[in-house]
């Protein structure tokens, strides 16, 4: 089968991914093969490939937003039959005995696996998944649109949740991809007022038609104190300035799985008046499941560039140029 895999990690520029001719994977005992109709394009798979996100096995193949038809059963399997649609996610397995597996918190499993990092991801004709870490799709999202949705979508909602937002209360963007132009979007939904502060021209933009009430570079100050405020740009320099932004009693959620260093913080100028920072580590699949149904119901329809499996390497460089505005989508052509 066709696939692309990170062969040795390092700047895009260096070409860090490879095509390569697999062999087609088995679904092992408890495991559903998909034929991949989309694959959503996450800044993890750029940390993987650039080596900010350390390697966990050779070869591997990225991509953890897969949306697909269930092709084969492994053995023991029954909650897919042949020919379903699912949508294959970040986490890929939890231990489900240690303290986090068993108080809803699997997300800080110690053993918990990740798709495209532990395991060959979405960037192929074929991935395999285990059944239980394996989502239904609802027919109100097509293909396409519902790729972006099983990381930028699921790990931004837990991220709005951990910023603890007050109903209608204001609400801080810092960077506006993939993820948080579709927190944006459930956030306005819920009644909310959304100021976005990103350093693209487009995205200042795709912010202020999605309804969000201003759009501004990341150094300038919001026009009004921020009740919460969700970082997505991996860029540690921005901790203080949004804690800054924040009124006595905020709460500044940082979503990205990898962040640059964060400057010494003034603690009279950005800490003090029990504001918090809080980071974000994965999601549990109730996570995923209560999202998904939000999603269907909100009518959050990511903006999406479609582009050709072929392009894979090419998306990514893309990527690091801030050339993608909303989410990228690879589809087999």
């Amino acid at each position: 089968m066709r696939a692309w895999i990170v062969d040795t990690p390092g700047p895009m520029a260096s070409r860090p991914l490879r095509r390569v001719e697999l062999l087609e994977p088995e679904p092992a005992a408890g495991e559903v093969r998909i034929r991949v109709s989309a694959c959503g394009v996450c800044r993890t798979d750029l940390h993987l490939a650039e080596g900010d996100l350390t390697q966990r096995r050779c070869r591997t193949v990225p991509g953890h937003e897969i949306v697909g038809t269930v092709d084969a059963c492994g053995p023991g399997t029954g909650r897919f039959g042949w020919g379903e649609r699912v949508g294959v996610a970040w986490l890929r397995g939890t231990c489900g005995r240690c303290r986090y597996c068993r108080s809803g918190r699997e997300n800080l499993c110690p053993s918990a696996t990740f798709t495209g990092w532990d395991a060959d991801g979405g960037y192929a004709e074929l991935a395999v998944v285990p059944e239980a870490y394996a989502y239904r799709l609802p027919a109100e999202l097509d293909d396409v649109h519902a790729a972006p949705l099983l990381c930028a979508g699921i790990v931004g909602y837990r991220a709005l949740r951990r910023a603890e937002l007050p109903p209608g209360g204001r609400l801080g963007i810092y960077g506006f991809g993939a993820s948080a132009h579709v927190v944006a979007q459930v956030a306005i939904a819920q009644g909310a007022t959304v100021h976005v502060l990103t350093r693209s021209a487009q995205a200042r933009e795709l912010a202020l038609k999605l309804g969000a009430a201003s759009a501004g570079h990341p150094d300038d100050a919001p026009p009004e104190p921020l009740e919460s405020a969700v970082l997505f740009a991996p860029v540690g320099e921005l901790v203080p300035v949004a804690l800054r932004a924040l009124e006595a009693g905020g709460i500044l959620a940082v979503a990205g799985i990898h962040l640059s260093d964060i400057p010494a913080l003034n603690y009279a100028a950005e800490l003090f008046q029990e504001k918090q920072l809080r980071s974000v580590t994965a999601n549990t699949r109730a996570d995923g499941e209560e999202f998904l149904r939000l999603a269907a119901s909100l009518h959050v329809r990511p903006t999406v560039e479609e582009r050709s499996f072929d392009e894979a390497d090419q998306v990514l460089a893309d990527l690091v140029a801030d050339r993608i505005t909303g989410a990228a989508v690879l589809v087999p052509r």
